[in-house]
C-alpha cells in the first residue's frame, strides 16, 4: 500500500468549499471522482484544512492511499483529464513508508503551519474583473496603522474573538508566526502564517484589521479584542473572495515537491 500525496490548487467560487457534502458540489468530490475515473476504484482524500465557500487555494494538501502502480507523474495528468478547469493537480509524490521515517505523513497531521493569502482591492470603485478573486474596500486604508495593530497578534494566544461560533475546533489557542500586510498599488495583501486555524479566523482578523485601516478604531483596539475573548467585540466575517489557502508546511524529510507563490502574483498585479 502506497501514500501519495498530491498539490492541489483550485479557484474556490464555484464550490461549496473543499469538503463533501451530499450536494457534491465541492472540491473534494470534484477530487475523488476524478481519482476513481482515473483509477477505477474509489479512492479517499485527506486534505491539510478545509477551505469554505468561495475560497481559493494556491497549493492545498491531500494524500490517499492505494495499492495501484501509476508513474507519479500520471497521477497529474491523468487525474487534470476529469477535473474541471477551476480545479488542477499541481504535483503528485510518493511519500516514503512509515518504517522508513518512523512516522507515517498525513495532509493535516503532519502539517507544521499554513498560510493564508488575503487578497484586497482598495479603490474608490469596485472592478468586474476581480469579482470572486479579491475583496473590495472602497475607503482608503492606512497599512501603516494596520501593520501597527497586528503586532499583538504574534505568539500564541487564544483567539475566541475570531473564531465562528460553528468552530469544531478541540483549543482556540493557537501559534501565530506571522502577519504581514503589504500594499502594491490598489492592491492590499495580507499574509497569515500560523500553527492552525480555527473557523473564519482569517476573515474575521482581516475584518477587524480593515476597521482599523479606515479609522473606525485605534490600533490598540485589536489588543483590547484579542484579550476579549468575545466575538462580539470583533469586526463581522468579512468576504471569502479575496482568501487563498497559499502553502502548507512539512518537514523537508517528506520530500514533497511545492511551489512558492508571490501573493501579488495571483491577480498578475
Amino acid at each position: 500500500m502506497k501514500r501519495i500525496a498530491l498539490g492541489v490548487q483550485y479557484d474556490g467560487t464555484a464550490w461549496h468549499g473543499y469538503q463533501k457534502q451530499l450536494d457534491g458540489q465541492t472540491v473534494q468530490d470534484r477530487l475523488e471522482f476524478a481519482l476513481q475515473k482515473f483509477a477505477r476504484v474509489a479512492l479517499a482524500t485527506t486534505c491539510a484544512g478545509r477551505t469554505d465557500t468561495g475560497v481559493h487555494a494556491l497549493e492545498q494538501v491531500v494524500h490517499f492511499d492505494t495499492e495501484l502502480e501509476r508513474d507519479i507523474h500520471a497521477w497529474v495528468r491523468g487525474v487534470n483529464a476529469f477535473l474541471p478547469p477551476s480545479i488542477a493537480v499541481r504535483w503528485a509524490k510518493e511519500v516514503a513508508p512509515a518504517a522508513d521515517l518512523g512516522q507515517q505523513f498525513h495532509a493535516r497531521f503532519s502539517a507544521r503551519a499554513r498560510t493564508y493569502h488575503y487578497v484586497l482591492y482598495n479603490h474608490t470603485t469596485r472592478s468586474p474583473l476581480l469579482v470572486g478573486r479579491a475583496g473590495f474596500v472602497f475607503r482608503p486604508l492606512d497599512v501603516q496603522l494596520m501593520q501597527q495593530a497586528s503586532a499583538c497578534l504574534i505568539g500564541q494566544h487564544d483567539f475566541s474573538a475570531f473564531r465562528s461560533s460553528q468552530c469544531q475546533a478541540k483549543s482556540p489557542v493557537k501559534l501565530m508566526h506571522e502577519v504581514r500586510i503589504d500594499r502594491h498599488g490598489e492592491l492590499v495583501v495580507f499574509t497569515i502564517r500560523a500553527s492552525a486555524f480555527l473557523h473564519h479566523m482569517v476573515r474575521n482578523l482581516v475584518g477587524s484589521l480593515i476597521y482599523i485601516g479606515i479609522g473606525k478604531h485605534p490600533p490598540a483596539w485589536l489588543q483590547d479584542v484579542l484579550a476579549g475573548r468575545d466575538r462580539n467585540d470583533a469586526a463581522p466575517t468579512f468576504m471569502p473572495d479575496g482568501l487563498y489557502l497559499a502553502k502548507v508546511d512539512y518537514d523537508s524529510k517528506w520530500g514533497l515537491p511545492q511551489e512558492t507563490s508571490d501573493p501579488f502574483n495571483i491577480l498578475g498585479a
